[in-house]
């Protein structure tokens, strides 16, 4: 089953077409009937390819193959052979499910999330992501993607001074978290969980190894304060620019995504220009592809090319896994 012809490579109508013939995102189909081990072994056989797909194209959507559990999803991530990124300084709620597959964010579907890289304020952020539909969504809860250059290049046309100011100074994160964790906020760990340990100084030592200072608030709060880091990153591979950052987490249309104990910031202290980000929202919104979710799809999301959001669920159900990779 492990042959040249295994996968076939199709098209949806959700599918971006740009200037090179590029497909976004990539889609991949079984040519023939098959089972979980032959797909396992169609992945060893044809990883190169695949690597070579996912770099062409930032993402890779496989469509009608036998996964049906989160197993078959762990076996899955396994075959690609990436090694596991694991969740230290990771501020979404999440839950292990079996070996190296978490729920997806699980703060209430109604919420939007706003476009982001994954964990782009750590220095070891994963370079890849999986999810997988366990149960799709009768309406609403897509995953939506962008190609991270796109939106440098039009933020750098329409706003180069403020571009310029982000590739010089980065941005720096500030948000307050409880001992505990709250699901129902879309970065609701708590600083225990965060850094995965119940001692302060632990926490302290691990937040600083990842680029943030701790300020403790009273007996349970903390304040932590991250960066600067990187607002913009050069994709090595490619050559091109990303646009490596959370700030239009604050500003999402009429929606206020974070609270008041959140703040980003440039990172020599200057505040985000809202005009900046309206248009850093627009233009998402308009170079996003959003897929509907089909039970079984497995989406391979290359980190650093490719931002990604989800849509509030307007019908449930909706369960959706993810593992992160290094």
């Amino acid at each position: 089953m492990a042959t040249g012809n295994f996968f076939r490579e199709v098209e949806l109508p959700e599918q971006k077409s740009f200037s090179d013939g590029v497909l976004f995102p990539a889609v991949l189909a079984p040519t023939t009937n098959t089972n979980i081990a032959a797909f396992e072994e169609a992945i060893r056989a044809q990883k190169p390819w695949l690597w070579s797909l996912l770099q062409t194209s930032g993402v890779i959507l496989f469509r009608g193959f036998p996964v049906s559990s989160p197993s078959d999803f762990n076996t899955v991530v396994e075959a690609f052979g990436f090694p596991e990124a694991h969740y230290v300084g990771g501020r979404a709620p999440r839950t292990k499910v079996v070996g190296r597959i978490y729920t997806a964010n699980e703060s209430p579907m109604d919420k939007r999330i706003p476009f982001h890289h994954e964990m782009n304020y750590v220095p070891d952020f994963p370079s890849k992501l999986f999810f997988f539909c366990e149960e799709e969504p009768e309406k609403g809860g897509e995953t939506p993607i962008v190609l991270s250059n796109i939106i440098y290049e039009k933020m750098k046309n329409k706003h180069p001074e403020f571009v310029a100011k982000l590739e010089e100074h980065g941005v720096k994160y500030t948000t307050v978290a409880g001992d505990t964790d709250h699901p129902s906020d879309i970065a609701g760990r708590g600083w225990k969980s965060i850094y995965m340990t119940q001692d302060k100084h632990v926490a302290e030592k691990r937040a600083a190894n990842l680029g943030s200072k701790l300020e403790w608030i009273g007996d349970n709060g903390v304040k932590i304060i991250t960066g600067p880091v990187p607002a913009i990153r050069f994709d090595e591979e490619r050559r091109v620019k990303t646009w490596f950052n959370n700030l239009t987490g604050p500003v999402n249309g009429e929606d206020k995504i974070f609270d008041e104990a959140t703040c980003v910031e440039l990172g020599n202290g200057e505040a985000v220009a809202d005009d900046a980000m309206e248009d850093c929202w627009r233009y998402l919104e308009e170079e996003c592809v959003a897929v509907a979710w089909k039970k079984g799809d497995v989406m391979v999301v290359d980190n650093l090319m490719v931002l990604h959001s989800r849509r509030p669920l307007l019908k449930p159900p909706r369960r959706i896994l993810a593992s992160l990779c290094k």
